[in-house]
């Protein structure tokens, strides 16, 4: 069974790459988790210089999900490369480093000291993070900032670049759109939706920062349709997320149109999750005769409904 995935320079053994803010910097779950069996691991986003992050609380349990304000809080991209770097490498883990800035000059300073550092795979930006009003989703939701942050990055570093798209905003193929000619090799979605949660005794927020990102399976259903909408608007390939609990997720993100996964808050309610999804993977592949699971990327049939609208039309 051929399970690989190519994203520019880069091949993945398999789709299943673990999500940033998710998995800590991999090194966290490297005790329970081969992490060289992973597809790639996508690490805590980082800035160029430490950071705090929100104060507590900044977590909350929502029905079928979680709402979190963690503020992007790091060590920083040059503690990263001189204490985490390594051992990730001595696990042969594909890494895929998340990046941050608060400028178009630090997203740029970031990039180039990742792309001088051995070990590191891939770049991936987040222009998306919902709870820091700083930088990221400032450029994430303006067509203009999305196509200057890569294009800027695209410049110093021969890693493939794979933005993180925020879905919180109208159309999110257009973004994928200026992501793709700005020359992204890959885009990554969706990052968390904008909510809230209130104490209804206190009539408080339940964060301090009192919006957060959703995410959990809450929000599959519209992370599947975005990724359709994206597949349909870009070539390049698309890694999906949001709510992934089970390997009918994963291929249903796969059918939708993307050609990898990432895993997030799944992480937190069950740790040994890897295993079982690759297993339910390889075993539709052979309940389905699939030698190379690339061949169900965006394979989501609509005949049904194209039939319908012929009809309604023709009437």
């Amino acid at each position: 069974m051929d399970l690989s995935v190519q994203i520019g320079s880069l091949r993945l053994a398999n789709p299943l790459i673990a999500a940033s803010g998710c998995f800590g910097y991999g090194v966290e779950y490297a005790e329970i988790v081969d992490l060289s069996s992973l597809g790639g691991v996508a690490v805590k986003g980082l800035f160029l210089s430490e950071r705090e992050g929100h104060p507590p609380p900044r977590i909350v349990e929502t029905p079928s999900g979680m709402l979190n304000a963690i503020g992007l809080q790091g060590i920083g991209v040059h503690r990263f490369v001189a204490e985490r770097l390594p051992e990730l490498r001595e696990r042969n883990a594909i890494v895929i480093v998340n990046i941050c800035g608060t400028t178009l000059d630090e997203y740029v300073e970031v990039a180039r000291i990742l792309s001088e550092a051995e070990g590191v795979h891939a770049l991936e930006l987040n222009i998306s993070c919902p709870n820091i009003k700083e930088g990221g989703i400032t450029f994430g939701c303006s067509l203009p900032g999305t196509h200057a942050v890569v294009s800027a990055v695209r410049k110093v570093t021969t890693l493939p670049v794979i933005p993180k798209l925020t879905p919180n905003v109208t159309d999110v193929a257009s973004f994928a759109r200026a992501a793709e000619e700005a020359g992204a090799d890959a885009i990554s979605l969706v990052n968390t939706f904008l909510a809230m949660a209130i104490d209804v005794h206190t009539r408080r927020p339940k964060l301090t920062n009192i919006v957060g990102g959703l995410s959990g399976p809450a929000i599959r259903p519209i992370a599947v349709r975005m990724v359709y909408e994206c597949r349909r608007a870009v070539k390049i390939p698309i890694v999906g997320m949001g709510g992934i609990a089970t390997a009918d997720d994963v291929l249903e993100f796969m059918i939708a149109g993307a050609n990898a996964v990432q895993v997030g808050t799944m992480n937190f309610v069950d740790p040994f999750i890897w295993a079982k999804l690759m297993d339910g993977i390889r075993s539709y592949m052979a309940t389905h005769s699939i030698a190379r699971l690339q061949d169900i990327v965006g394979a989501v049939d609509t005949t049904a409904r194209d039939k319908a609208q012929e009809v309604k039309f023709s009437s």
